[in-house]
């Protein structure tokens, strides 16, 4: 009798333990998803709702799949790679337009980030971002090339930072709309030990050809959750367009919606 309860004990503070051990860990995890360029496998499916988008105010359906790899490159540094492959549906967005669903043009990151921070705590990454015309009906038809960097610090439950890139077009079609287009992308969030991330950002873009600024924000609420074997991130949130094409869109309120799965290191 007396084995039987220090064997039921020996079981409590095993399974206490282990329980322990997997919440610290899945906080740490989404932390580093909270890194743009933190030493992870992920791939993540985004998905954003968009209204009065175009000339005839229709919607639009966006799927972006973006899996991230890491490359080890030197003892010192990391390669990080990231892929966005968009998926996108619009409904109605121009007179007589109807419904149209096509891959979109690939955009392919890749950063150089030194594993360790930097005096003051900061982490960077510096690379080239290309983009690919992929893409079937909703394709840029062009080819497209430049810099992209990323600045960030991690304090405690808080990540903050920015990522930039500016892509100029230099080959496709000959009548192709030709591309000089900078992205800002400014990020805060806060993750708790329940691995519970809240996120702030926006994705501005700026097109120097036609002048126009688009800066939707996005607010998430996002959690990592192990399900059987799988660990991934769920996550749900708003996002607004405070600044866009009058006559392109889109406008007013969207949805954000993603899952990505994770394969961190055993």
């Amino acid at each position: 009798m007396k084995n039987k309860k220090v064997l039921a004990v020996t079981i409590a503070t095993l399974c206490s333990t282990t329980h322990l051990f997997a919440a610290e860990n899945s906080e740490e995890l989404a932390k580093k998803l909270n890194n743009p360029i933190s030493n992870l496998i992920s791939v993540p499916f985004q998905y954003d709702y968009d209204q009065d988008v175009g000339s005839n105010k229709g919607a639009r359906n966006l799927l972006n799949i973006q899996p991230v790899m890491p490359i080890d490159f030197s003892d010192d540094a990391i390669i990080i790679s990231r892929t966005i492959l968009p998926i996108i549906s619009e409904r109605n967005t121009s007179p007589g337009s109807g419904i149209q669903t096509a891959v979109g043009d690939i955009t392919q990151s890749f950063w150089y980030s030194p594993k360790k921070r930097t005096s003051n705590g900061y982490i960077w990454g510096l690379g080239p971002v290309l983009t690919i015309p992929s893409g079937t009906d909703l394709s840029s038809k062009s080819w497209g090339a430049g810099p992209t960097a990323i600045l960030l610090k991690q304090e405690g439950p808080w990540t903050y930072g920015a990522l930039v890139n500016h892509v100029w077009d230099y080959a496709g079609r000959s009548n192709r709309s030709h591309t000089s287009q900078t992205l800002l992308q400014p990020f805060i969030s806060h993750t708790w030990p329940t691995a519970t991330s809240v996120a702030l950002n926006t994705e501005s873009t700026y097109d120097w050809r036609d002048n126009q600024w688009s800066v939707p924000v996005n607010l998430m609420v996002n959690q990592v959750l192990k399900v059987g074997d799988q660990i991934i991130q769920v996550g749900t949130g708003v996002r607004y367009w405070a600044v866009t094409d009058d006559t392109r869109g889109p406008e007013g309120w969207g949805l954000r919606m993603n899952l990505t799965f994770l394969f961190p290191e055993k």
